[in-house]
């Protein structure tokens, strides 16, 4: 008798299981769709509360670390999951994690999302810079992102209907969801300063007020690093930094950009530059928009450094003739020369 009720609770207990199997299998399986991609960290990299460097770092994720990329926030972020179950927001830069897209990487059809053009950029047979050049689409164009086919570039179809491929640097697209732009060239109200925490801008106050005591000191091209007699525009920034905060620099322009790069995050749209960033630009080709359509900014060198003091202003030294450290409006050529910036601090 025992041993008939024993099989009886068996049973039903192997019944039970088996019925609940299905919606079990059912909630994975919904859980795993929502899953926009994965990924691998490649290089140690800083696990933040919120999609920006000012955010709070919550962790480290080690090279090596897989994860499932949730979202890509902005140009700049993605939101991510580890395997530990910890959610937040790392830099999406390929030095730092790399996209395997076994669901669908962000930027593909799935995600419905637009983009729009904010630098003129070639459209491509290929994804790659050897891939033909079919067009070259304007800043302003409107495209839909139909996959981001490799960690260089989307597959996009223009809104004339054409369809190729674009470099998916920030620098030359912008992401937008329903129509909202995530960057400043698709909104129509201006994009709002970025923030700074309160103990960055104390330093950033002390280095442009450290700046300004130079206004009108003569330029001079590789002017005397020992001297503030003259300052040529590395010369300028690095003697600021250094005297304000302590912070040494390298000694001129294209190695304090490389710098930037290794130590910081790049930012490539003015609207997302903050007061303190070190900006810099490629060579005077005209004064036109025309004269700078079409260049590939990744292979433009560096030939001046400023420094962003905010209210869309540059405080720098660039010629004998310009009176030397002066301040002067970012817009115009310096708009169109702009090839990159970033924070000496963090």
């Amino acid at each position: 008798m025992k041993r008939s009720v024993a099989i009886l609770l068996s049973s039903a207990m192997a019944l039970s299981i088996y019925t609940s199997m299905p919606a079990l299998t059912s909630a994975a399986a919904s859980s795993q769709s929502a899953v926009q991609s994965t990924g691998q960290i490649v290089a140690g990299v800083n696990l933040r509360d919120k999609p920006s460097l000012s955010g709070k770092v919550i962790g480290s994720l080690k090279k090596g670390t897989p994860v499932q990329i949730l979202e890509q926030s902005n140009s700049y972020f993605y939101k991510v999951k580890d395997a530990g179950g910890n959610v937040g927001y790392v830099s999406a830069a390929p030095k730092y994690i790399t996209v395997n897209g076994t669901a669908s990487a962000p930027g593909s059809a799935e995600t419905k999302q637009s983009g729009r053009v904010i630098y003129g950029v070639n459209l491509r047979t290929a994804p790659s810079t050897s891939g033909k050049i079919i067009t070259m689409l304007k800043k302003g164009t409107g495209v839909t992102i139909l996959e981001q086919t490799n960690k260089s570039f989307y597959k996009v179809k223009s809104d004339s209907g054409l369809t190729g491929y674009v470099s998916s640097s920030s620098k030359y697209i912008e992401i937008t969801k329903g129509g909202a732009s995530q960057g400043n060239g698709g909104s129509s109200a201006p994009a709002p300063q970025p923030s700074i925490p309160a103990n960055i801008k104390q330093q950033v106050d002390k280095v442009i007020q450290t700046g300004k005591q130079y206004m009108g000191t003569p330029y001079e091209f590789g002017s005397n690093r020992n001297t503030t007699a003259t300052f040529d525009c590395s010369d300028f920034v690095k003697h600021i930094y250094k005297k304000a905060l302590g912070i040494t620099l390298p000694s001129d322009s294209r190695k304090q950009g490389a710098w930037i790069k290794e130590n910081s995050q790049p930012v490539y749209r003015i609207s997302d530059l903050k007061a303190g960033d070190l900006v810099f630009f490629m060579s005077y080709k005209g004064s036109s928009a025309s004269a700078y359509a079409g260049i590939d900014r990744d292979k433009e060198r560096i030939t001046h450094v400023a420094m962003y003091i905010g209210d869309g202003q540059l405080l720098h030294t660039y010629s004998v003739k310009s009176g030397g450290v002066r301040i002067d409006k970012f817009d115009g050529s310096w708009e169109r020369r702009f090839l990159y910036g970033g924070s000496v601090l963090k």
